[in-house]
Order: C-alpha cells, then structure tokens, then sequence
C-alpha cells in the first residue's frame, strides 16, 4: 500500500489507524484546495455558492479528523494547545512569547451557522 513506508505487519492497529487518518486528513484539505480554486474563479454565483458549500464541508471534514488525531495519537494535543485560538505570532508562541488565547464569545457559538442550521442555537439557554 503506498501509504506505508515502513512493513505494515511490523505495524501495531493503533498505527495503522494513524495512517488511516493523516492519509484522510491530507486529501480532505487538497479538495478543501481545489474547491476553493473553484470558487475563485467561477463566474456562475449557483454554482459558485454549491461550490463554497462543498469546501466549507470539507473544512468540517478535515477538522473532525484532526480531532481525532489530537484525541488519539501522542504529540497532537500538545502542538494544537500551543498553536490554536491564539493570536499574535504564530512563530513565537513555541517559546511562549506574547500568547495570548482568543476568547470566544458565548453568543458567538450559540449563533454559529452549524448550531443555527441544525436548531440548536435555540436550545442553548
């Protein structure tokens, strides 16, 4: 299998799942790529919005996956408690420079387009 690189019966299942999810992870994100080439240069606005729409599930898909992987794989939780919903520079925060932790909003998730989309946002108190 080409996603090996190393003998997959010297793998232990929790490897082999890692492989499964890294392999997923990157070809969500190039469709999330290709998609938004599309809606760059599309002229047609139907198409243009079924297009947006598509990559904006694709994003969903990606980030999912990378759940998993900080869930799952040693080194993920880490790296994404470092890196993400900060601000500032991304290439100081390995240092631990000027971090600072973006705070997000109560509302903001309550009228997020998923939770709107699905109901949800009026259940949330």
């Amino acid at each position: 299998m080409k996603d090996y690189h190393e003998p997959v019966d010297e793998m232990q299942p929790e490897d082999r799942n890692y492989v499964r999810a890294l392999a997923s992870l990157k070809e969500e994100i190039e469709a999330v790529d290709w998609y938004q080439q599309r809606v760059a240069t599309c002229t047609d606005p139907q198409l243009k919005a079924i297009l947006a729409h598509n990559r904006d599930e694709e994003i969903e898909h990606a980030c999912m996956t990378l759940e998993w992987l900080r869930r799952n794989m040693p080194g993920w939780d880490e790296e994404l408690r470092t890196y993400l919903f900060t601000s500032g520079d991304i290439t100081a925060l390995e240092e631990g420079e000027g971090v600072e932790e973006v705070e997000v909003e109560k509302s903001a998730v309550d009228e997020s387009p998923a939770a709107a989309g699905l109901g949800l946002g009026g259940m949330k108190g």
